[in-house]
């Protein structure tokens, strides 16, 4: 990823992109949840949870279903699918997600996999700020994929990591 002079993200796929690719995720999980407490205010307080993800195929193999459920320390539980759709034309994945708060679609995360990592960008807003959003996918320990997220308010200078998933198979 890189911007271009008008400032627009630019996602190239890697030579290997795949439709296969978000197939390690196939079936049923228990996931480590690792979240910070406050994003982009510097904070050090880290959340900790458990939940569950399935995922299934759709599509003839260009799409999966994730649907993930999780109950922070706040009691509140948060029922979310991620909608991942691999476009044969460009080798790029776009990955949606919704949640059971909003109800509706957030901006995709566009992006592909290289060497068993999975780079996804997107420009959006939090609290009222424009940020770069970065999903990365680390396949480095297949038993136990790990999801995480970052913030940059710096159009990508710095990256915050403000939540981090572990994947297990059940």
């Amino acid at each position: 990823m890189h911007l271009n002079a008008e400032g627009e993200l630019v996602i190239r796929p890697s030579v290997t992109s795949a439709a296969t690719d978000f197939d390690f995720l196939l079936g049923n999980h228990v996931v480590e949840h690792r979240k910070l407490g406050t994003r982009l205010a510097g904070s050090n307080e880290w959340i900790e949870f458990r939940g569950t993800h399935t995922q299934e195929s759709l599509l003839g193999g260009l799409g999966n279903l994730e649907q993930q459920e999780m109950t922070p320390p706040d009691g509140y539980t948060i029922k979310g699918i991620a909608l991942r759709l691999f476009n044969p034309l460009t080798s790029l994945w776009t990955i949606y997600w919704a949640d059971n708060i909003y109800a509706t679609l957030d901006k995709p995360v566009i992006g592909s996999f290289q060497d068993g990592i999975g780079y996804f960008f997107t420009r959006d807003k939090f609290n009222g700020q424009s940020i770069l959003v970065q999903f990365k996918w680390d396949l480095t320990n297949p038993q136990h994929p790990v999801w995480s997220q970052a913030f940059s308010a710096d159009e990508g200078k710095s990256w915050e990591w403000n939540w981090y998933m572990k994947f297990s198979r059940r």
